[in-house]
């Protein structure tokens, strides 16, 4: 984008407010630190003491808590090492206490809208017969997250995001009464141009279309003039928790969920989101690996719910619906397929970690094979066990990660959990081509995962995710079928990494394993 253009003047005009006032607010809590240090000098003994007390109730308390061990060991370290920055950073970070009232809108939508969704008993008892270890998954799905398990829909696997982006723009050309796209990152370039265009087309013909975007995850790609733009063209659009930094306590929870809902009657989701580099539109990791799917028929009622739920929980300075069942339809659909799917979301407003259950359960239950293919492998205690179990049982187990990274320090962090796994037999394998940004799994040719959840603290843990699960379609052969094909196009680094690291090197992947979880 050329700068003399008014919209290539406006992203720099708003860049520069945006680096501004981030220097700003990080000068002024430098200031406010270094004025409570020096006016707070001759009280250093009692301070000290002080801190130290707290810093042993709440290291106690931390150990008492049941949180995953990979979660509590860095707090309680720092914690005890350095008690002043420790317990500062745990109150302003690890308690994310700015969340208190978002988890209060959270729950009173919630209220509303799950009850909306069908219970499907006796798809969830079909399954249970003809699959047990996939039944058994489902089932917990459904007690946890309270998203049932579906049988008259249709899937389609894309192998590739730029087959999943031109289905979604027929698709999208086509509907009659709203639009729902949810997205953690929207670049105003070519791939969304082509978007907008069907989207403004649709806006002409009285549609609804809404538009939400996560603010940290198109930071780098959109301006703040984005909403405006949309508004002005009948888009309704909003952002997920912008980014104000050293005022905003809630930074560290995103919006990483991708999803496209059409009429209440097909839905779109996967690895995905709206920028160029997704599509091979430009190529700034080598070649870009991602995939999706396409439901039609009853399970896109959880895709529509998981975006209502998003677009009306996030302020309370919006006008949010009063009417949520013109929006959950149950369409007039006849499947061809005779498989079972189930969409879940998972947040980070509760208790309950679904994205890795869901992993994790699929290891437990593998009997033949387990393979993953993911972005950055950043994963707990309690997913390691289970990766290693599984191969010390005699199953195949895999994982396919980047051959290109887009993070350095991060792949250099999934790169010092290979040993850990290689050597009770997990195998690992690097894209050569460049960079996978798919989030799958499959196990057994019987169930399979595609969505946005990937191997890493971030997905598991802090983050607004949505995935699908699938169990005897053709989806999931397909998806065995893919990564296959992936890892003929790998190099296999399992042997590598079985030993032969240094004591120089071995040190600093145990510090980063270490603080993983608190990045």
């Amino acid at each position: 984008m050329k700068q003399d253009t008014l919209e290539g003047k406006a992203k720099t005009k708003n860049g520069v407010k945006r680096l501004c006032f981030s220097i700003v607010c990080i000068l002024l809590e430098v200031i406010f630190i270094i004025v409570m240090v020096t006016r707070l000098n001759e009280y250093a003994e009692v301070v000290n003491l002080f801190t130290r007390i707290f810093s042993g109730i709440l290291v106690l308390g931390l150990y008492a808590s049941d949180k995953t061990s990979s979660m509590k060991m860095p707090w309680v370290i720092l914690i005890l090492i350095f008690p002043v920055m420790g317990v500062g950073l745990y109150l302003l970070i690890g308690l994310n206490g700015g969340t208190h009232k978002m988890r209060e809108r959270y729950a009173e939508i919630d209220k509303i809208l799950l009850p909306m969704l069908p219970d499907n008993q006796e798809s969830l008892n079909r399954i249970k017969e003809k699959i047990p270890k996939a039944g058994n998954i489902a089932d917990y799905i459904y007690r946890n997250s309270q998203y049932p398990i579906y049988q008259n829909t249709g899937i389609v696997y894309y192998d590739e995001a730029v087959k999943g982006l031109e289905a979604q723009l027929e698709d999208l050309s086509k509907a009659q009464k709203f639009i729902f796209m949810e997205y953690h990152a929207i670049e105003d370039a070519e791939a969304w141009h082509k978007i907008q265009s069907v989207l403004e087309e649709r806006v002409k013909a009285g549609v609804e279309v809404r538009v939400f975007y996560d603010d940290m995850g198109s930071i780098g790609f959109i301006t703040t003039d984005f909403v405006k733009k949309m508004e002005r063209i009948g888009i309704h659009c909003r952002v997920f928790n912008p980014f104000m930094p050293g005022l905003n306590l809630f930074l560290n929870n995103r919006d990483h969920r991708k999803i496209t809902v059409i009429d209440g009657k097909i839905g779109f989701t996967g690895g995905y989101n709206l920028a160029n580099e997704y599509f091979n539109y430009t190529h700034p990791y080598g070649q870009w690996k991602d995939t999706g799917i396409r439901l039609e028929g009853d399970a896109v009622c959880s895709l529509t719910v998981t975006f209502l739920e998003m677009w009306n929980a996030i302020s309370d300075k919006d006008t949010n619906d009063l009417d949520f069942k013109k929006y959950i339809c149950h369409p007039e659909y006849k499947a061809c397929q005779t498989g079972f799917v189930q969409p879940y979301a998972d947040s980070p407003m509760d208790n309950e970690q679904v994205g890795e259950e869901v992993y994790i359960s699929m290891i437990n239950k593998a009997e033949k094979y387990c393979w993953f293919m993911t972005p950055y492998l950043i994963i707990t205690d309690e997913m390691t066990h289970a990766l290693c179990l599984a191969a010390k049982r005699g199953v195949d187990v895999r994982i396919i990660t980047p051959g290109i990274p887009d993070k350095k320090f991060i792949y250099s962090i999934t790169r010092s959990f290979y040993h850990g796994l290689v050597k009770h037999g997990v195998r690992i394998y690097e894209w050569v081509p460049g960079f996978c940004h798919a989030k799958m799994s499959v196990a057994d040719d019987c169930m399979a995962t595609c969505g946005t959840i990937n191997l890493d603290y971030r997905s598991l843990y802090h983050h607004f995710e949505n995935g699908c699960f699938m169990a005897d379609c053709q989806a999931v052969i397909e998806i065995r079928d893919d990564l296959t094909r992936i890892i003929k196009e790998c190099r296999d680094v399992t042997d590598q990494y079985r030993t032969g690291r240094s004591a120089y090197l071995r040190l600093g992947q145990l510090f980063m394993r270490l603080f993983a979880g608190l990045l």
